[in-house]
């Protein structure tokens, strides 16, 4: 029997790297931002067309390569920074697999620009799915330009495989914001298809957050700083009456890397236990400093998962830090909490001497005096009608209502009854629905009763409407006296300007829609003071894939603002708004269920009913 068993060519093997490696346009964004850190760059820009699926261009002005460091850059475990195993327990940079050039430059097209300080020219070479096409020498300024084009161009299941370029843009940020976040030192910017989304200065942490998630952040930070043996703590925590109810904004960096830790992360919810809302979830920036021999980051291959050797004591140091911080700035509550803060005894009260009130007494007061009356300045004085002569305003008419005393030649003019097919208090009487707990709205039919759920019955309702608005682009709008101004993130903002023809189609209009947002109409059934509260789930919505779930963007956008804009369980109905809305779920294309699939209402036989009885 022949031999079967072969090793594979190098570019196969690159390509089954490259699927660990590389799995969508962020993981290449991410492997470049951090070999432009390690590279000593101070200026970081990031170019992006189409979500990163045309381009994706890192530019930095760090210490370069030479030509033979170009050339075996791209060769699979090439690196500089480990040496022997021991290396891999002492780790100070980002990356070190030697594997991330290789497995780019199997699956795209690569083009790097790269030269030293004290070189005259640069070193440029052109890499096609593994093959190297041309290598030459060039003009270029200090640092490396690595241009990544047509991503799995010769994968088309892969490419086939990305999502669209909302939910590959978003990825990217994400990415984006890890690396920024992790180091405030560096200047960097982003672009896509020729906008620039970020332009962030060189600052502290407090002014990188700010700059990434705008300015209402500033004040939702709280700090939390801790120096032990073990672990060197710095960062933020949100405030509780800040936190959302999805996730986005939880970051954990430990030596200056971004990491994913369930553990660490179930310190931070035990530290804020007891105030945060059910549902909800903290934003925290934690720095974690701790010995590089200590940890194993070489265990996954994205390098965000870390194996602590203690993991109890950092749990245990992190969220005692936390709680201090929190009881610090008075957001933990206090024992007594009915103390009254305007009770308490100013600092500068404490020390002095208690005065004994001086009583003051009128000598010339007499309160049997009686009161002199004043003299106006023109000397009259002004005399109050005694009003004895008020019979004399009531002479003459007892003449008069003689006359009145006979009421039968009097016609009054009289509406015409106009009769009805049904008597009013009869129909007031018969009464067809009726709500329970403010939730549910029974209603009787021939067979028994029926039960519908008040909201998810108007989710419905109002998912119907609103994708028929949409799809046929007739959404009312109401327009503003003021226009209405919101702020939001830039990469929200963006999620926004993807939306925005669909939104207008609904009966949103847009003013301004750039840094900031502005809105001269809004839709008839939204009120103007949930309008910000509306578009923050919506943003949510689509953060969290829900446009997978979806046929279209309108159908996402329909189901998200029904949702949010739905009559919540709890609120009580009149009768004649529980009878409008049976009626109105009835006349929908699928009133058996929301637009999420849920039930909407259930039936009760009369034979089940019985069935109870016996």
């Amino acid at each position: 029997m022949s031999d079967i068993i072969q090793l594979l060519p190098d570019h196969v093997a690159n390509q089954i790297a490259a699927g660990e490696v590389v799995q969508r346009p962020a993981s290449v964004v991410k492997e470049l931002l951090e070999n432009a850190i390690d590279a000593g760059g101070k200026q970081i820009k990031l170019i992006l067309k189409d979500a990163g699926k045309t381009l994706i261009h890192v530019l930095d002005d760090g210490n370069g390569m030479s030509v033979t460091d170009a050339r075996l850059s791209f060769e699979r475990h090439a690196t500089s920074k480990i040496k022997t195993a021991e290396d891999l327990f002492d780790i100070n940079t980002k990356g070190f697999r030697g594997e991330a050039l290789a497995s780019i430059a199997a699956v795209a097209h690569v083009e790097l620009k790269t030269k030293q300080e004290d070189e005259e020219l640069g070193t440029q070479i052109i890499i096609e799915g593994s093959a190297v096409i041309s290598q030459e020498v060039t003009v270029t300024p200090k640092g490396t330009s690595v241009a990544v084009k047509n991503l799995f161009y010769n994968i088309p299941a892969r490419r086939n495989f990305l999502k669209s370029n909302t939910v590959e843009l978003r990825h990217i940020m994400d990415e984006f914001h890890r690396v920024a976040l992790a180091h405030p030192s560096i200047n960097f910017s982003m672009f896509h298809n020729g906008s620039e989304l970020f332009n962030l200065p060189v600052g502290n942490i407090r002014q990188r957050i700010v700059n990434i998630f705008g300015l209402k952040t500033n004040e939702k930070l709280v700090p939390v700083t801790e120096q032990t043996e073990v672990l060197k703590i710095d960062g933020f925590v949100g405030k509780p009456k800040y936190a959302k109810k999805t996730r986005g904004e939880q970051f954990f960096f430990v030596n200056d890397r971004y990491i994913k830790s369930s553990y660490l992360n179930h310190a931070v919810n035990s530290a804020f236990e007891g105030l945060l809302r059910q549902g909800t979830h903290a934003s925290y920036f934690l720095y974690l400093e701790v010995n590089p021999k200590t940890i194993d980051i070489n265990i996954h291959p994205t390098k965000t998962e870390i194996k602590f050797e203690d993991e109890h004591t950092l749990y245990a140091i992190l969220r005692s830090a936390i709680k201090h911080s929190l009881g610090q700035f008075s957001i933990a509550p206090v024992l007594d909490f009915d103390r009254d803060a305007n009770l308490d005894t100013p600092y500068n009260f404490k020390n002095r001497d208690a005065n004994v009130p001086r009583v003051e007494v009128d000598s010339a007061f007499n309160p049997f005096q009686d009161d002199v009356k004043s003299t106006s300045k023109f000397g009259s004085t002004y005399k109050k009608d005694s009003g004895a002569d008020w019979e004399s305003l009531y002479v003459g008419l007892e003449s008069k209502s003689n006359s009145f005393d006979n009421f039968s030649s009097v016609e009054f003019e009289t509406d015409e009854v106009t009769s009805s097919m049904f008597d009013e208090e009869e129909t007031r009487k018969v009464q067809k629905t009726f709500q329970i707990q403010n939730k549910y709205i029974v209603n009787t039919i021939k067979s028994g009763v029926l039960i519908i759920d008040q909201n998810k019955a108007h989710q419905r309702i109002l998912y119907e409407e609103y994708l028929q608005n949409i799809t046929v682009k007739e959404g009312v709008s109401q327009q503003l006296l003021f226009p209405l101004g919101l702020t939001f993130t830039t990469d929200e903002i963006e999620i926004l300007k993807g939306l925005k023809e669909q939104l207008e189609q609904a009966g949103f209009l847009f003013s301004k829609l750039d840094q900031k947002v502005e809105l001269s109409g809004i839709p008839l059934s939204i009120p103007e003071n949930i309008i910000g509260i509306t578009l923050e789930k919506l943003i949510n919505d689509v953060q969290n894939e829900v446009p997978d779930s979806s046929f279209s963007q309108s159908d996402m956008l329909a189901k998200s603002l029904s949702k949010s804009l739905a009559i919540k369980n709890g609120k009580r109905l009149s009768i004649p708004e529980q009878e409008n809305l049976v009626n109105s779920l009835f006349a929908c294309k699928e009133p058996n269920v929301t637009p999420q699939g849920q039930v909407t209402f259930i039936t009760m036989s009369v034979d089940d009913i019985d069935k109870k009885f016996k």
